[in-house]
């Protein structure tokens, strides 16, 4: 089966080292011992090319690079390697970070469309009130602050989407931001992002989903469910992969692997073959957007 990874990483820790890579942090991932090294687009070729499926394109979503350097600097790199013999022309499409409450922030942008693959913006907006670890951001209302909003509203004016990272108990303000914003496409990334599998949970998890899912211009990432939990088996992660299917719909979602942060909880031909297993009541036609033609389109690659 051929397939196009809709979310994954690179970094090289020797030439541009992140923080959370480098600094021991109280994270959802856990243990991170296993993906503090380099990860370059040879070792993502090599991971898919031994799982039994065709990786055929890439979507290379931001890796906190961080304001400093420029985040326009990974755009850059994540570019040269697009263009480099050898890599197959991945990541084809490149998902950068911008702090959209900068002021300044339509600057950045348009320094990350200098590159030809730039194809939207990731700012992780998960915040917790009750638990400091959850926090990818110091506030939870940034999605309601109007100066973050002139900032998303760039985003059209550039023809970029915005991939949307938040927990589950932020997925009803998340519906109002997407529902005031139309003109800009926006993909949730990593399922919702479900942390528990108790009832409280799943309810919250699928009234936000449900409400995310009243609008046409969402689509989904189901990925990342090996974040949360490492014992993971096709059994548990199934309910989260066919609930989202079934409310977004087959032509809204796609499939991806999260590596090499997932390589923590699985390796790569775990994953593709759990989403393998899921689907196989799907049609031909079916199982071909979510695991290919979705990811495509709805990041123009």
């Amino acid at each position: 089966m051929q397939i196009v990874d809709a979310h994954h990483h690179l970094w090289n820790q020797a030439q541009h080292p992140r923080d959370w890579l480098t600094d021991p942090v109280d994270h959802i991932v856990g243990d991170y011992n296993a993906i503090r090294g380099n990860y370059l687009i040879d070792d993502f070729h090599r991971d898919a090319d031994g799982s039994g499926y065709e990786l055929v394109k890439s979507v290379h979503v931001e890796a906190a690079w961080g304001a400093t350097p420029d985040p326009a600097d990974e755009t850059a790199w994540l570019q040269t390697i697009a263009d480099t013999p050898g890599s197959r022309g991945m990541p084809h499409a490149i998902i950068a970070h911008a702090n959209l409450l900068d002021p300044e922030v339509e600057s950045l942008l348009r320094r990350h469309c200098t590159h030809s693959n730039m194809r939207g913006i990731r700012q992780m907006l998960n915040h917790s009130a009750d638990t400091p670890g959850l926090n990818f951001i110091d506030r939870g209302d940034v999605m309601q602050d109007p100066q973050w909003q002139r900032g998303y509203a760039t985003l059209k004016e550039l023809d970029l989407s915005f991939d949307l990272q938040i927990w589950p108990w932020q997925l009803e303000a998340a519906a109002e931001l997407v529902g005031r914003f139309p003109e800009i496409p926006v993909i949730l990334n990593h399922t919702g992002m479900p942390l528990a599998d108790d009832f409280v949970s799943w309810k919250q998890w699928a009234i936000g989903m449900d409400r995310l899912a009243e609008f046409d211009h969402v689509a989904v990432k189901i990925s990342g469910l090996g974040m949360a939990r490492k014992t993971w088996t096709v059994e548990t992660i199934r309910p989260y992969v066919e609930g989202t299917l079934e409310r977004f719909g087959i032509d809204r979602c796609m499939f991806a692997s999260n590596f090499p942060v997932d390589c923590i909880s699985s390796d790569y031909s775990r994953i593709w073959s759990a989403f393998d297993a899921i689907t196989v009541r799907y049609s031909e036609g079916e199982r071909q957007k979510i695991f290919y033609t979705n990811a495509e389109r709805i990041y123009r690659i």
